[in-house]
């Protein structure tokens, strides 16, 4: 979808407009949301970040998903200029930016998937860009620890999104540079958060969302810091029901093993499953690293006996989403054709 397209759509007299999820988790799904919930997310981002007519707004995602329609809408709400560069993994470099009239200096906010950020952060002229935008927000995947320590001694102000299509991009934040860098995410005013009785999130934010959303997220509860308990709780993510595997009877959450792993290996790659006659589930690792006996003598001496993997594959690469996350159920799929080819 190109700007003008979106443009046309968000113009035209329909109330409400198509967007996709991301199809992380399985095939991207149609879902249609209602113009003016889309304003009231884009004015809460706004005022949040203290953004204000004439400041500028870096487009350089897919106008294919939510993350980059908002910052359409977030420019239209609030009146900013919106400077728009083909989206690519260095939306900063100077083929980039030349393309937009965009100088070195006068980027107020943007808005990018952990990919984008992690490329601009090798190239040194990418990298003091990065370090200029005064609100940088990061979102469509998970921070890692090395991501984050490399942020840490940004002047301005860089920060992790927690959000979804459903939501309207995100419905809370958290700092990643600076005093009040946190694990915990902190909703926005008139967001409620708590916990299900199966330990999964649970959103109210009826500025965005016509309902309370039950998200498939494992999340941990922090009590507010406003003595008079007006302000939701914040939260920290633990990991997707999706992403649990059942060996032995053992749960065993994908993203913590990946947590574990992500600092010491350093191809990319991705923690599934494929079916086990004897423990019902096993644990399958796919990676980019052509040296797959390193990659299991690493998982020996990391990671407990029973998260080891007990197939390690050799891809060429690993499938991924629009917007750059890994897409858990190709891996998967990929996973168990790869198993069954061995037996």
């Amino acid at each position: 979808m190109t700007l003008q397209d979106f443009l046309s759509e968000w113009h035209n007299d329909n109330p409400q407009l198509l967007v996709h999820t991301s199809g992380s988790t399985g095939k991207p799904k149609p879902l249609w949301v209602e113009k003016h919930r889309m304003l009231n997310s884009a004015r809460i981002t706004c005022d949040f970040l203290g953004l204000k007519a004439g400041d500028t707004a870096l487009l350089c995602m897919p106008l294919d998903y939510i993350a980059g329609k908002m910052v359409v809408v977030r420019s239209i709400e609030r009146n900013l200029r919106l400077l728009s560069v083909t989206p690519s993994g260095h939306p900063l470099s100077d083929a980039s930016l030349s393309e937009a009239a965009v100088s070195d200096e006068e980027i107020t906010f943007a808005a990018m998937v952990p990919l984008q950020v992690y490329n601009s952060l090798q190239v040194p002229e990418e990298r003091e860009r990065l370090r200029h935008i005064r609100h940088l927000i990061i979102g469509g995947g998970a921070v890692d620890d090395k991501l984050s320590a490399a942020l840490h001694d940004f002047p301005n102000a860089v920060w992790s999104t927690y959000g979804m299509t459903e939501t309207l991009s995100h419905i809370a934040l958290r700092r990643l540079n600076g005093p009040d860098a946190s694990e915990w995410y902190k909703p926005f005013e008139g967001v409620k958060t708590w916990l299900n009785e199966y330990g999964y999130l649970v959103i109210d934010a009826p500025a965005v969302c016509s309902h309370p959303l039950v998200t498939n997220d494992r999340a941990e509860i922090r009590p507010s810091d406003k003595k008079d308990g007006t302000a939701s709780p914040c939260f920290r993510i633990l990991g997707r029901k999706d992403n649990v595997i059942d060996s032995g009877g053992i749960k065993i959450q994908i993203e913590e093993v990946e947590h574990r792993l992500k600092p010491s290996l350093t191809a990319d790659f991705a923690i599934t499953s494929c079916p086990d006659e004897r423990f019902g589930e096993a644990v399958v690792l796919l990676t980019t690293q052509a040296d797959t006996a390193a990659v299991k003598t690493l998982c020996q001496q990391l990671l407990p006996k029973f998260w080891q993997p007990r197939l390690i594959f050799h891809v060429p690469s690993l499938p991924k989403t629009g917007t750059g996350k890994p897409a858990r159920a190709e891996i998967k799929t990929l996973a168990r054709q790869l198993c069954k080819s061995k037996v």
